[in-house]
């Protein structure tokens, strides 16, 4: 029932509107109740009433005004314990070994890390429990850690322990057992009767393994410096390996920090929630702000502050926001730390259900002979995979025709790395390979040359990053000695409008790439890069190994179609 299910309860109010949400967690819930209905996973009622009793039952506010009464649980921080903890999969285990939450300053983070903290080094973590609070530096794990002390030092059940632990016989021996009573020792925290611990740790290059966490908290992400960062909680991931019921929890609010493990979970979130996605241990609650032009509309900041009356007053975000509005540095402090948007953030760009609408049944150039055409070019390395698109519109709808090349010694290494079947594409023709084991650019100049000799598909214009081989593209290239007009197009933000106008045309289902799988890959691994205080995007990779060069080709088409359409729009529209 949904009155029992704090999940369900809180999607019913996100879809009758009585809790107001933004897209993310819209897209999340909806995630986790699909997930359950269809039974992909399987819910627990009485593991998660069980971990949302316990902690209204033996947490407690440590600090502010509501401190030091119970903690009462919202309900969207029942619906996330829920998840939590009631969501198995089909070994029982846990189906979420990653929880990453983004949400607004003042609105529980630390307390939310604390409670989960104790109940799985008390209770959920069985015997052996080994939970970590790991930031930066000591002082930075020592929030979560010491709240998590205090919360236990202010439950009635473990004050009456802590009160028959000094009793005494007349042998001044103790008369109770005190081996399950939670104690502060010099470096950690102690059930010694289940020997579980509470340990916090900081950065450290010299420790990199030896850890077996059944709870690691990693406070304040957002904070973490990039490669350190990530060095980190890749340790800390991989130490759960011997645990099925590890978890990883990331709590945080926006930051400033680029290419660290915030942007890394954001990509990786969002490319999940936008349904294209492997990935199904990762559970991303994103409360974040849509609009960032209503960054001060406080029925706007309900998004990314879900205790906003409770935790955090009206009267407070109001002040917060009269302070803002005078100054450009305190804007982008708020747009961070309560709107929880990054001023340089890294999002996955298309949904599976837009670039879906692309797909289709193969297209063949022999279709479209004697028209017009823009081709995009990205040829960004040498040694690895290589991309031209050909773009011809016909009767309003804009067709893509990609090819991709990769050295001929590398293919199996690629598949292998990226863990697609290069060799189906090669068989496909959607593959050349090129060169053994560097790109040969001739092989990109003769398919460019098969368009007008073999097709008649005649190119007005060439768009390419400027980065690539001028004696391909550049000014005396070889295909300018050809014939072909070609324009360098500068990749970056200044590509902006391209990439909303390519999503506009996407959404509206006028780009066709037909059976392309790679393409189609492509797409679905490009996120953006925006920067809030310019308003601006540049084209990125939703992770690190992923491949983009079918967009960014795609998109230098698109360049040049835009520049020069004016001059060139009545051929290349194809309409004689």
């Amino acid at each position: 029932m949904i009155g029992d299910n704090a999940i369900l309860a809180y999607y019913q109010a996100i879809k009758d509107g009585s809790v107001t949400v933004g897209r993310w967690i819209r897209l999340a819930y909806e995630m986790l109740v699909n997930g359950i209905e269809s039974q992909r996973w399987f819910f627990d009622q009485k593991a998660a009433n069980n971990a949302i009793e316990w902690i209204e039952s033996h947490c407690f506010h440590v600090e502010g005004r509501l401190a030091p009464g119970a903690v009462k649980l919202e309900l969207w921080q029942k619906a996330f314990i829920s998840a939590i903890f009631g969501i198995h999969d089909e070994n029982g285990d846990p189906q979420f070994r990653e929880v990453f939450l983004l949400i607004g300053r003042k609105n529980g983070k630390s307390l939310m890390g604390s409670m989960i903290s104790d109940y799985v080094f008390r209770v959920a973590g069985g015997y052996g429990a080994r939970v970590y609070v790991v930031a930066p530096k000591l002082d930075q794990a020592d929030i979560v850690y010491n709240s998590t002390w205090q919360m236990i030092t202010l439950d009635p059940e473990w004050q009456a322990e802590e009160e028959l632990k000094a009793e005494r016989d007349e042998h001044n021996k103790k008369i109770h057992d005190d081996s399950f009573h939670a104690r502060h020792r010099q470096t950690d925290l102690a059930v010694p009767g289940t020997n579980s611990t509470v340990k916090k740790i900081a950065f450290s290059a010299k420790k990199s393994d030896g850890f077996n966490p059944s709870l690691c908290v990693c406070d304040e992400i957002a904070a973490w410096e990039g490669d350190p960062g990530l060095k980190q909680y890749e340790v800390m991931k991989s130490g759960m390996g011997a645990r099925p019921d590890g978890r990883l929890l990331s709590l945080t609010t926006a930051g400033y920090i680029n290419d660290g493990i915030f942007d890394e979970l954001m990509k990786r979130s969002t490319r999940m929630l936008l349904g294209d996605s492997k990935e199904r241990r990762l559970l991303p609650l994103l409360y974040q702000i849509d609009d960032v032009e209503k960054w001060n509309d406080i029925n706007e900041l309900r998004k990314s502050l879900p205790n906003l009356g409770i935790s955090v007053s009206v009267d407070y975000m109001l002040e917060e926001i009269a302070i803002a509005e005078g100054s450009l540095s305190k804007r982008r402090e708020f747009l961070c730390k309560y709107g929880c948007i990054k001023q340089n953030s890294s999002l996955a760009w298309l949904d599976a259900q837009t670039v879906s609408k692309a797909c289709g049944k193969p297209l063949r150039l022999e279709d479209f002979r004697d028209n017009y055409a823009v081709v995009g070019i990205d040829l960004s390395q040498t040694t690895d995979l290589t991309a031209a698109v050909c773009l011809i519109e016909k009767a309003g709808q804009l067709y893509a025709f990609a090819h991709f090349w990769l050295p001929g010694e590398k293919i199996d290494e690629a598949s292998q790395r990226d863990g697609l079947p290069y060799q189906l594409y090669i068989q496909r023709g959607l593959i050349s390979p090129s060169g053994e084991n560097f790109i040969d650019y001739n092989d990109c100049y003769n398919w460019c040359i098969s368009l007008v000799e073999e097709y008649q598909i005649l190119p007005l214009c060439v768009g390419y990053d400027r980065y690539s081989a001028q004696y391909l593209c550049g000014a005396n290239g070889m295909l300018e000695n050809y014939g072909f007009k070609c324009d360098p197009v500068y990749q970056g933000e200044n590509l902006s409008g391209v990439l909303n106008e390519c999503e506009g045309l996407l959404k509206d289902g006028k780009i066709h790439i037909g059976d392309n799988d790679l393409l189609k890959a492509h797409l679905l691994d490009s996120a953006i890069k925006m920067s809030v205080e310019r308003g601006r995007g540049r084209l990125v990779k939703v992770r690190p190994t992923a491949h983009i060069d079918g967009t960014a080709a795609l998109l230098d088409a698109l360049c040049v179609r835009q520049k020069w359409y004016g001059e060139l729009g009545d051929r290349l529209k194809n309409q004689g």
